[in-house]
């Protein structure tokens, strides 16, 4: 019996640290996929100016290296999101457990799920419309459908700027964390209590994903896309000069709205 018991407490320990490991990865990948949006960032304003310049070959050649580096970015955020599922899902047994290949198991299974698309990519788009731009203001770039494009933020894969079951902006959640299925943002804990309730259907209006509580994740770019979201939110405060006596709610509800404008709201469900 004392056996038995302690055997359970050895499993529940290796659970534990197994999952303590993959959150520190994932906080370990944050500076790195910074440091490459604060790069892209950079590469953009040189391919602005060299298209003033008239060097469009050259600015193609940034264009192709920011996909490149954007595609590692994702792959990435592919990795890290697959070992926290991994460490979410495992359950210790008495027979030898080949890590390896559960892992690899879990990688492919979120590779087959996504529709990677990084020409797409929310941060390459905003590198190539401000390069085109330069001398075709106001013209929808070439092979893009009006009705593809409602809202495109600065750079963000967030798909909701409020978690649909505690109402909260994504920007006050306590715990995010993100669906490796249909990519969207809850409050962990309320998530996970809606999960426990027998519902398992993604809340948010539309979406027809199921939810999974061990593909429920906080890939390494979400808090850096929150962070990105609550800079642009203050942005947006600094530039609203409302006169005295307008009620709070009013405020709030203009400060979505201009958010709104440069929020990433994909019009078709992944």
């Amino acid at each position: 019996m004392a056996s038995s018991s302690q055997s359970r407490c050895v499993s529940g320990s290796a659970a534990s640290r197994l999952r303590n490991a993959a959150s520190t990865f994932c906080s370990d990948s944050q500076p790195l996929l910074a440091d490459i949006r604060k790069t892209v960032l950079m590469m953009k304003d040189i391919a602005v100016q060299l298209e003033k310049d008239n060097l469009p070959d050259k600015a193609k050649e940034l264009e192709d290296a920011v996909i490149e580096l954007v595609g590692l970015s994702e792959l990435s955020v592919q990795f890290s999101s697959a070992v926290q599922a991994f460490a979410n899902a495992y359950q210790p047994k008495e027979e030898f457990t080949n890590f390896n290949t559960l892992f690899e198991d879990e990688l492919s299974r979120f590779k087959a799920n996504q529709s990677s698309d990084v020409p797409k990519n929310p941060v390459v788009r905003q590198f190539k419309e401000a390069v085109w731009n330069v001398h075709h203001a106001g013209q929808p770039m070439p092979g893009e459908e009006q009705e593809d494009i409602v809202m495109t933020s600065i750079q963000s894969n967030i798909l909701n700027i409020t978690c649909p079951l505690s109402g909260k902006p994504v920007t006050e959640l306590a715990e995010p964390v993100r669906s490796m299925e249909c990519r969207h943002i809850y409050e962990k804990k309320v998530i996970m209590q809606y999960l426990k309730s027998k519902q398992h259907q993604c809340p948010i209006s539309g979406c027809p994903k199921i939810l999974q509580a061990d593909k429920l994740v906080q890939d390494p770019l979400l808090m850096i896309e929150i962070e990105e979201m609550r800079k642009m939110n203050r942005e947006t405060e600094d530039n609203c000069n409302f006169p005295l006596g307008v009620p709070d709610w009013l405020v709030k509800v203009v400060s979505i709205c201009k958010f709104a404008t440069f929020a990433h709201i994909s019009v078709k469900f992944l």
